[in-house]
């Protein structure tokens, strides 16, 4: 085959020796753009002796070689007693150490390390030293990090993911979302312009949940989110994705807290249409929103509620990885500081106190029900407890903090539920704490503390209550209750080991059914039927699981007893169905112990057989021992009667009746399995 022959290239042309030339290539062509190319920001062929740019405009073309890059002016070496000179200056001017503060020469600014005043050095007071907020464009970051603090300004921009804005939408992708975090992940991000309510449907949604959720979640300023609800409601188009985010996780908790009766007589739809539409539109408004990267109050705010929402509704160990990163976007907000040390106005620290002390037992729940424990110890955070004061007492823009109430204020329920929370996180150890194998642990010093919690509480708000009022009546019960709940579950480990003596025993079933009588008389309290979304969520299976154990004990009660006691059972298994729907462990043991505890010590022949031991036993007898369907039949009780008698236990002094918070106190399901003696 003959081969075609190829031409010789050209003869590369020498470069230009005028620097105002410029450097040609092998070829006629420049390595930088024309002049005229540059300012009029269009492509540039780099043609010589003229640009085809210039040749089509008749210009003439000139080439101007650009500026070489300035050479960076290198820093004097500094000794490290001129390096931390420098520091101190940077921190004195930020106001973040004090002018008359000095430090040895040999200060190294390790963990440990003792000031002039002969004190240790904390990690708090260390964090009081170093962080601050940095604002831009109405947004706060924390910053506890001494590289940025080596500088004197740092900006919002700096600080975010290589330059991009924390509330930009990501790209839209047309994919299904399980969940915020994966949405997140994706970069999925849709429109809600469907979603919103008719303006009528969206203030009943308001109303219902500052009647229903508001009063146990302070974390919404009633009257500025009544004008934003107002606006948004009518002109969604307007809102940002925070506002936006946050109206929508409103609507949601609102369904939650609602009977399925109540949303078909007031939306015409049931309440899973209307869940499913609202939580959707929650979880895509986070993902708009760009929530794992917000510094926004206001998508912190809404992924609160929708956290606390859906508690009930998520895998235990999900929930846990979200309420981690709750805690993880609070620390990045500084949340875990006190507004007080960080130069904030008495409204913006008020709600940031009221938003951090919802996400404290929040996160002990999730901690609690996924086995894995909280994660922010108290070590970790010194923000200090809400004020006692009602919504109108604090507006943006005030300057002076409001005077706090000495009596019950709306933040009543959480204030009590902060003293409780706090009291699990600091005394967790002690609580859970067990003696070496085969020893009953000395409860003294826990028994002391309870007893301190009670009467502190007692004072500051139980003796302002009044009992006419449904927050009060609610706050009373689970207060009451709860050092009963906390005595019996640091008593627990001497039943599970079997070396409680029978007056013990007795001692812990007399508790268990006052606990168990509160939880009744709470759903038996008609004016507390708007607050059932919040009591069927804690119920106290320490209680139920105490009792069923000493039901299934051959002869532990008289027979004359035992109708009681399985009337009690009944009425428990009706007010929550969700024993039988559910396949979490805690329900399969009670279903377990239920089943063992009827076939052991059954009632008189005089009581009917209910429903669910019919379906107990026929599962069991079949080996199937996941959850059952929920009985149509349930035996109902008398509302008149259960009213008097919780209102008679409330009233009482303390010792009363139930303390279940949040999942505060409560034992893994591997626990349970102990109650259960072969």
């Amino acid at each position: 085959m003959s081969t075609r022959p190829v031409a010789i290239a050209p003869a590369t042309r020498k470069p230009a020796s005028d620097s105002n030339e410029g450097i040609l290539t092998h070829s006629t062509t420049m390595s930088y753009n024309c002049q005229h190319c540059v300012r009029r920001k269009i492509k540039c062929d780099r043609a010589m002796p003229s640009c085809s740019s210039c040749q089509k405009a008749k210009l003439e073309c000139a080439y101007k070689a650009p500026k070489p890059p300035r050479k960076r002016k290198r820093r004097e070496s500094e000794d490290v007693q001129q390096r931390l000179a420098r520091y101190e200056r940077i921190l004195q001017q930020n106001g973040l150490l004090s002018t008359t503060e000095t430090r040895s020469p040999s200060y190294r600014g390790t963990p440990g390390s003792v000031h002039e005043e002969g004190r240790p050095r904390t990690a708090q007071s260390d964090a009081e030293r170093t962080g601050r907020l940095v604002s831009e464009d109405g947004k706060l970051r924390y910053i506890d990090s001494r590289v940025w603090l080596d500088v004197a300004e740092v900006s919002m921009q700096e600080l975010s993911d290589n330059g991009v804005d924390d509330q930009a939408a990501p790209v839209a992708m047309d994919l299904p979302i399980d969940d915020p975090l994966s949405g997140s992940l994706l970069g999925v991000s849709n429109s809600l312009a469907g979603y919103h309510p008719p303006y009528p449907d969206a203030m009943k949604l308001w109303k219902i949940y500052v009647q229903n959720v508001d009063p146990l979640c302070k974390v919404l300023h009633i009257p500025t989110t009544t004008e934003l609800i107002e606006i948004v409601s009518q002109q969604s188009t307007g809102a940002t994705q925070a506002q936006e985010c946050l109206v929508f996780a409103v609507y949601n908790f609102a369904v939650y807290s609602l009977a399925d009766e109540d949303c078909i007589r007031e939306f015409g739809k049931p309440r899973a249409a209307l869940m499913s539409k609202y939580q959707y539109a929650t979880r895509q408004g986070l993902i708009n929103a760009s929530w794992l990267k917000t510094t926004d109050l206001q998508v912190l705010q809404a992924y609160v509620l929708f956290l606390i929402a859906t508690r009930t509704q998520t895998d235990p160990h999900t929930f846990w990885i979200w309420t981690g990163v709750a805690v993880r976007i609070a620390q990045r907000m500084g949340l875990h500081r006190d507004g007080g040390s960080l130069d904030l106005s008495p409204f913006d620290m008020e709600m940031r106190r009221r938003l951090f002390w919802q996400l404290i037992p929040l996160d002990g729940y999730a901690g609690q029900v996924s086995g894995t424990g909280i994660s922010i110890t108290p070590s970790d955070w010194d923000t200090k407890r809400p004020l006692n004061v009602n919504d109108e007492q604090i507006h943006p823009g005030m300057k002076q903090p409001p005077n706090t109430q000495t009596g019950a204020s709306e933040m009543l329920f959480c204030l009590t539920k902060a003293e409780l929370s706090e009291f699990y996180a600091r005394t967790a150890v002690k609580m859970n704490s067990i003696s070496p194998k085969g020893q009953v642990r000395d409860n003294t010093e826990i028994e002391r503390l309870i007893d301190n919690l009670e009467s502190d509480i007692e004072m500051k708000y139980l003796r302002h209550c009044d009992i006419i009022n449904p927050v009060h009546i609610l706050t009373l019960g689970i207060v009451r209750s709860a050092a009963n709940m906390v005595r019996l579950r640091s008593r627990m480990s001497s039943l599970m080991s079997q070396s409680v003596k029978g007056v013990q025993r007795w001692g812990l079933c007399v508790l268990a059914e006052k606990i168990l009588d509160t939880d009744c008389a709470l759903y038996a309290n008609s004016d507390l039927r708007r607050f059932q979304w919040h009591i069927k969520t804690f119920f106290v299976w320490d209680a139920l699981i105490c009792l069923l154990n000493c039901l299934a004990t051959d002869g532990f009660f008289a027979n004359t007893e035992l109708d009681r006691k399985w009337e009690k059972i009944i009425l428990v298994y009706s007010n929550h169905p969700e024993i039988f729907k559910s396949k979490w462990a805690l329900h399969a043991v009670v279903r377990k112990m239920t089943h063992k505890a009827w076939m052991v010590n059954p009632p008189s022949n005089s009581m009917a057989e209910p429903a669910f031991i019919s379906t107990l036993r026929s599962r069991y007898e079949t080996g199937d021992y996941g959850c059952a369907k929920t009985p149509d039949n349930m035996i109902q009780h008398d509302e008149t009667a259960e009213d008097a008698y919780f209102l008679d236990t409330l009233l009482q002094s303390p010792g009363g009746t139930d303390l279940y918070f949040d999942g505060s106190f409560n034992y893994g399901a591997a626990d349970w399995m102990l109650w259960d003696p072969v």
